[in-house]
């Protein structure tokens, strides 16, 4: 299932991305001769028009061939190379800009449709086979007391619940208009170092407008917690603590299990990490496309395609080993 779920974001994050870029090249006039889903061997494709759409084996990535950027078709008319700078600037960061827009996108149906935690303190929902399932505690259920002591709001529940694993704590429920008193004794959770009886808070959805403030704020907030977090790394303040593809499904088989609304903001976790990286100076991503871009604007004339493939080149086989690298402390991680 984390496999599954993992190809199918994966798709999605890799689809959207180059989407963007296909949809602004053929709206500035660049023929797109292919659009592609995955990398390497020939799964699938079909023709419409002027452009080839294929499927390919692995989905680790994505390509829009256009004209004009192999040799021997650079003075293609509708290549891209033909394009003014600003055109071709468009192009190579709408990639990013889709993938910031997906996270936004799906931010704004988590608090418009799916709800965002609600601070209430009423039971959103019992695990199976826990401490509260136990002792007869339901979804709905309002904790109006803990140990004789009202509590007024989820933060004030999980506060006495979290420090007391191991101790029985008497919960005063309100199901119904009527009132009542269980005994429940939290259960030790190693990961998380709280007690936990097996309850989560409900959710309340917010209205369209207040979902689309909501979603901005977030985005925002996570772009620059992304960048800040890159810069520490780079600059050996916290471990380069990164994960790759096979890092991802571990992590996804954890995120499944807590629901759909989860999924959803793993996923504009993910996609916002995508279309933020993409966009660093890094030879082979789209960012240093951008760069050459820039010194070809400033200098009036391109940098020599043969320099700018060879660093492209470089760029793309130091990427590679990176992966693999990465693959390989997942595998270590997961074993240890």
């Amino acid at each position: 299932m984390s496999i599954f779920l993992a190809i199918l974001i994966f798709g999605v994050l890799i689809l959207v991305h180059e989407l963007g870029h296909f949809i602004v090249a053929k709206s500035v006039g660049i023929h797109v001769q292919e659009f592609a889903i995955g990398m390497g061997p020939l799964l699938w494709s079909r023709t419409a028009g002027e452009t080839k759409y294929s499927l390919r084996l692995f989905p680790i990535g994505g390509f829009n061939r256009m004209a004009g950027m192999e040799p021997g078709d650079e003075d293609n008319p509708a290549g891209f190379n033909t394009k003014s700078v600003g055109k071709r600037f468009a192009v190579i960061s709408a990639g990013s800009v889709m993938n910031i827009i997906l996270a936004l996108v799906a931010f704004i149906i988590l608090f418009n449709i799916l709800g965002v935690p609600s601070q209430e303190n009423v039971v959103g929902e019992v695990a199976e086979q826990s401490p509260a399932a136990e002792a007869g505690i339901l979804p709905g259920d309002r904790i109006v007391a803990i140990d004789g002591t009202p509590v007024e709001n989820w933060n004030e529940v999980v506060s006495v619940i979290h420090p007391n694993s191991g101790k029985p704590l008497s919960l005063t429920l309100e199901r119904n208009d009527n009132r009542f008193t269980v005994t429940v004794t939290p259960e030790y959770d190693a990961e998380n170092g709280v007690g936990l009886i097996g309850i989560r808070q409900g959710k309340e959805r917010t209205g369209f407008i207040q979902a689309i403030v909501l979603g901005v704020k977030n985005t925002v907030a996570l772009t620059v917690s992304i960048l800040v977090g890159l810069v520490q790394m780079i600059t050996g303040r916290i471990p380069a603590d990164v994960a790759g593809p096979v890092g991802i499904v571990s992590i996804l088989g954890d995120v499944a299990r807590l629901g759909f609304a989860e999924i959803l903001t793993f996923t504009a976790v993910l996609s916002l990490n995508l279309g933020i990286i993409n966009l660093f100076p890094i030879p082979a991503l789209d960012g240093s496309r951008l760069i050459f871009l820039g010194i070809e604007g400033l200098r009036g004339k391109p940098v020599a395609p043969e320099k700018e493939n060879l660093i492209h080149l470089i760029g793309f086989a130091l990427l590679i080993m990176l992966m693999v690298f990465i693959t390989y402390q997942d595998i270590l991680r997961l074993v240890g």
